[in-house]
């Protein structure tokens, strides 16, 4: 019987970063949207390592392999998801996630733990008081998601 080898990145992954588009709520987007963005910005290549659409479909964006581009001094260390979403109606900050979104998360959550080792999950706005992004607070919405019991189960 084969062993099952476990995904290897020369990168030391210390933790997971939420992100949102920053798109009214109900505009569905992509990864190739979200490229073209960061392309038209000077980047060379889109800045997270995953997107998720708006039904939960997840789509993989830059390598794992190589540094993303969403949080300056934080790139180096960190995977990088973003939902989309992140604006009401009228363009303000709101928690747009729905719960496909939300399923979906979770379950990358778990398999990045799964395949890298424990990491917590901040958001954006964690790291800069001028930033809403991902547009509520992680903690806030899932505050027992990086509690030591809850290294399977993110959804708590």
């Amino acid at each position: 019987m084969a062993t099952k080898r476990k995904p290897t990145t020369d990168r030391k992954l210390t933790e997971i970063i939420l992100h949102c588009s920053a798109t009214r709520e109900g505009v569905d987007i992509g990864i190739n949207t979200i490229k073209q963005w960061h392309l038209a910005r000077g980047w060379k290549d889109v800045g997270y390592h995953y997107v998720i659409k708006l039904d939960g479909t997840l789509q993989t964006g830059r390598d794992i392999n190589v540094a993303g581009a969403h949080v300056e001094g934080h790139n180096a260390t960190s995977i990088g998801i973003c939902y989309v979403g992140g604006l009401d109606e009228n363009g303000k900050p709101a928690d747009t996630m729905t719960k496909p979104q939300e399923l979906t998360f979770h379950l990358l959550v778990q398999r990045l733990r799964a395949t890298y080792s424990y990491m917590p999950v901040k958001g954006h706005n964690d790291y800069t008081n001028a930033k809403a992004c991902p547009s509520f607070k992680v903690l806030k919405k899932w505050p027992n998601i990086n509690t030591p019991s809850n290294h399977g189960n993110t959804t708590s």
